[in-house]
C-alpha cells in the first residue's frame, strides 16, 4: 500500500513541468529552408513561445484539478524552475499529500517522501504511467524539450482560435526520434506568441489529447496564459486542469545548488 501510494503521488509533478513543456516548446529540430512567415522561422516563434514561462528562473503557484466524469481531486502546487533541465515542485495541499516534493536535475527524477523521510530517484519503467489517472505522464515531465529536439517545425497556416489570429506549425519527428506521438499540431497567437492550443496525434494519425491555454493576463511582467486544460480525445469526460495564480521570473536566489536532492528534503512553500 505504502509502495503504490509513493508510485502515483509522485505523478503530480509530471503534470505541472509538462504544463510548461508541452504548452511551450523551445526549438532547435527546424528543417532547414523552413520559409519564414512574417520574418521568422516556425521554430523562432515555437521558441518565443517557450520563453514566455521561463526566463532565467522562475517561480509559480498552480492549483490542479483532474476531472472524471464521477470524481474531482484537486492539489495545490508551487513550483522553481532555472533553464530547461532543473525544476522542483512542493505539494501544499491537500494534507495528506502536503511536503512531498519533486527534482528534475537534467535527465534524472527525484521524489522526496516525507511519511518516510526518503529520496527516491523514479526508474524509466515508469514514465509511462499516469498520475492517478489524470491525463499527464512522467514521460511528458522527462522528454519536455523532445517538442524541441526530436521534431521538425512547419508553418500550416494562419488560423483563428477563439478571438485569436495564430500561427498553426506542424511538428514531425526526426526519423531517428525516440517519441511516442506521430504528429503534434500547434496554435499560436500572433500578437503575443501565447500557445493557446495543441493536438497530439499516434503514428496512425489519430487525434488522442488536446491542450488549450486561455484567460490571459499580466503575471511576472508578462501576458501569459492562466488556465490550462488537456483533454483526451478517447476517453469521454476526461480532463486535468491546471490554473496558474502567481508567477515570477528572474529570481536571484535560485542558482544550480537550489535544486539538489539534499535541498529538496528542506525546502519550503512560499
Amino acid at each position: 500500500m505504502k509502495n503504490r501510494k509513493i508510485k502515483t503521488i509522485f505523478m503530480a509533478a509530471a503534470l505541472l513541468f509538462s504544463a510548461r513543456a508541452g504548452m511551450f516548446g523551445q526549438s532547435r529540430g527546424q528543417a532547414g529552408g523552413q520559409p519564414k512567415h512574417g520574418e521568422k522561422t516556425a521554430a523562432e516563434i515555437v521558441s518565443k513561445s517557450f520563453n514566455l514561462f521561463l526566463g532565467k528562473s522562475s517561480f509559480g503557484i498552480m492549483k490542479m484539478t483532474i476531472e472524471r466524469p464521477s470524481w474531482k481531486r484537486s492539489m495545490e502546487l508551487q513550483t522553481w524552475s532555472m533553464g530547461n533541465n532543473f525544476y522542483i515542485t512542493y505539494i501544499t495541499g491537500p494534507a495528506r499529500d502536503r511536503g512531498n516534493v519533486f527534482l528534475k536535475y537534467e535527465k534524472d527524477m527525484w521524489n522526496y517522501v516525507p511519511t518516510i523521510n526518503r529520496t527516491i530517484k523514479i526508474p524509466p519503467s515508469m514514465m509511462m504511467q499516469s498520475w492517478m489517472g489524470s491525463d499527464f505522464t512522467n514521460n511528458d515531465l522527462m522528454k519536455q524539450n523532445s517538442i524541441v529536439t526530436d521534431y521538425t517545425h512547419k508553418f500550416a497556416g494562419d488560423e483563428k482560435y477563439g478571438n485569436y489570429d495564430c500561427y498553426v506549425v506542424n511538428l514531425q519527428p526526426l526519423p531517428d526520434a525516440a517519441v511516442i506521438w506521430g504528429s503534434i499540431k500547434m496554435w499560436i497567437s500572433k500578437n503575443d506568441l501565447n500557445t493557446l492550443k495543441m493536438e497530439y496525434y499516434d503514428t496512425h494519425g489519430k487525434l488522442v489529447k488536446t491542450q488549450t491555454a486561455s484567460d490571459l493576463k499580466m503575471m511576472g511582467g508578462r501576458l501569459l496564459a492562466s488556465h490550462m486544460e488537456m483533454i483526451s480525445n478517447k476517453k469521454k469526460g476526461h480532463k486535468t486542469i491546471i490554473d496558474i495564480v502567481k508567477m515570477r521570473f528572474d529570481i536571484k536566489e535560485i542558482n544550480r545548488e537550489f535544486f539538489s536532492i539534499q535541498n529538496i528534503r528542506n525546502i519550503r512553500p512560499q
